[in-house]
């Protein structure tokens, strides 16, 4: 098998692009010491994190001078992410810290004065600016690959002219691709592109020659003018525990119960349906399925993982591990990320272990995680900073995994109950005047926060909450809903709409989808970023396919 090495710092999820390549055909090997760099046939860098600890990283492991001598030979190079924004000067992310500089240009922050949740996440399109290999045969501009980054390659200027080969519009226009000869660099992730991606990165392995000889095939493609568009999300979502039976199951709750209240099947017994965890399916094949019906993102949530260890549930992990496997975009999971005092895996008490919430969620990236998303923790972790008067500590859960993997790979899953109130000023936390009264005519509601899977309340608001958040480092809200959980009904737009305008960062609608049109108001109406779905989606009521059609058909861009 031909051979692919791949520089690997220990930051995020390689395992699908590992997958992708085993997938094309390739065999696999790790930069372990400077030398195997040189070594390389062709090199694969794919980073995530900061600009700064990855620089930081490849200088105490020696491989500044060989990327550098590895590029500057035209050897075919391709940099996923950061491994683009490492070949340039420097990062504002980063201040004083120096880039490989192989492109004599700046990395830097987008302008949120523009109006713009960053970080900018999700699919979105690419002008090509001339023609390259790199692309399959009747490649289309209206093709979406996907980006999760909160800095870019901004310059115009002419110095970098002959290196720039596709741009991208999110407020202002970015580069998203560049190549010179046999070096070629993307911002978005190929690995999480679905099918497109998949072809990206077999047009580099099969057309990049493993010589000092550029690449001269002419690309299909012609340039594109106008302007591409960041796409809405729709996004399939798993609650996955095991059953009574002890087997992995995907469930689905109605105001969060996920045991079944009546008989469903008059062939079996009473006893073992009334009171029996909702089952719909196995984890991996739903998400295959969903994957193939064009879901832009999956998560899978461990609804159990609270009373457990999560390094210890060898079912979820081997879940993610399986559905890397041929799932090429982004996987979140979550449930029990946080600091963990565990007995030992035999249930040892005398044995107690503490595991960081780095080292859980390095567990779910190594296993195929993108992203990983934090509950109750991130409850008690903005309590603690509000309480504090807005001290960060650097040890939460947020900070410390923001800090090694990159805000984009934090979500904070919230689960409100809806509290009315008779006035704006009855209680201390965010109050809005609602369009649907309580039931005593209450005109005036707040949010307020639950943990434990919406068992136990806590004094605080969403509103509140998720402000704190996003200042300790969180990439993005998953915002759900108790009320609407189960309902079909439709989601909570005057919630998502309060949030929406509380942070800077993407937001995810959750709970209450039912039909197609209750996508498009969640879009038009609340301004979400994403839109997830669960019971509509594993029931086939409503298919990925017909949501996507219909946005469409209401001139909101998604990836077709």
């Amino acid at each position: 098998m031909p051979e692919v090495t791949v520089l690997d710092y220990g930051a995020g999820n390689i395992r699908s692009l590992t997958n992708a390549l085993k997938l094309l055909g390739y065999s696999v090997t790790f930069v372990k010491k400077a030398d195997d760099i040189l070594r390389a046939e062709r090199l694969i860098f794919p980073g995530v994190g900061a600009f700064g600890s990855a620089m930081a990283l490849l200088e105490s492991s020696g491989y500044v001078e060989p990327l550098k001598t590895y590029i500057q030979q035209d050897r075919p190079y391709l940099g996923i992410c950061l491994g683009l924004q490492t070949l340039c000067k420097d990062s504002e992310e980063s201040p004083g810290t120096k880039g490989l500089s192989v492109i004599p240009a700046s990395v830097t922050h987008f302008n949120k004065a523009k109006g713009l949740a960053v970080p900018h996440m999700g699919w979105n399109g690419l002008k090509v600016h001339k023609p390259s290999a790199l692309f399959p045969t009747g490649f289309s501009s209206e093709e979406k690959v996907y980006f999760v980054h909160s800095y870019a390659l901004h310059s115009k200027g002419t110095e970098i002219n002959d290196w720039v080969l596709a741009t991208t519009d999110y407020g202002e226009e970015f580069v998203s691709i560049v190549q010179k000869g046999n070096i070629v660099a993307t911002q978005f992730h190929p690995e999480k592109s679905g099918g497109l991606g998949i072809k990206i990165i077999k047009n580099f392995l099969n057309s990049f020659p493993i010589s000092t000889t550029p690449v001269t095939i002419p690309c299909e493609m012609p340039v594109v003018s106008g302007r591409t568009q960041l796409g809405r999300r729709v996004i399939a979502c798993l609650d996955v525990r095991s059953n009574d039976q002890g087997d992995l199951v995907v469930t689905k709750g109605e105001q969060y119960d996920v045991r079944e209240q009546s008989i469903t099947d008059s062939c079996q017994p009473a006893a073992e349906l009334k009171g029996a965890v909702r089952n719909l399916g196995k984890p991996v094949e739903l998400a295959r399925r969903y994957y193939k019906e064009g879901a832009d993102e999956i998560v899978f949530l461990n609804i159990t993982s609270f009373k457990n260890c999560p390094l210890y549930d060898l079912p979820m992990l081997e879940v993610l591990r399986r559905a890397s496997e041929n799932i090429f975009v982004p996987l979140t999971v979550g449930g029990g990320i946080r600091d963990i005092h565990a007995p030992g895996k035999d249930g040892d008490h005398s044995k107690m272990k503490h595991y960081t919430a780095v080292e859980v969620a390095a567990e779910y990236f190594r296993s195929g995680a993108d992203k990983v998303s934090i509950g109750s923790d991130a409850v008690y972790t903005a309590e603690n900073y509000i309480s504090s008067g807005g001290i960060t500590t650097g040890i939460t859960s947020i900070e410390t995994i923001a800090a090694a993997y990159g805000r984009q790979a934090v979500v904070i899953s919230v689960d409100p109950k809806r509290v009315y109130v008779p006035s704006s000023d009855a209680v201390r936390h965010y109050v809005i005047n609602t369009k649907f009264p309580g039931p005593s005519g209450e005109e005036f509601c707040w949010y307020q926060c639950t943990v434990k899977g919406g068992r136990e309340t806590r004094d605080i608001g969403v509103y509140e909450m998720v402000q704190a958040c996003e200042a300790l480092g969180a990439g993005e809200i998953m915002l759900n809903s108790i009320d609407k959980d189960g309902t079909n009904n439709g989601y909570d737009l005057e919630l998502v709409t309060m949030v929406t305008t509380a942070v800077s960062i993407p937001v995810i609608a959750s709970s209450g989808a039912g039909r197609v049109t209750h996508f498009a108001e969640v879009f038009q109406d609340a301004h979400a970023d994403a839109a997830l779905a669960a019971g509509i989606f594993h029931r086939n009521d409503v298919s990925i396919t017909d949501v996507k059609k219909h946005l469409l058909s209401e001139g909101i861009p998604v990836r077709i």
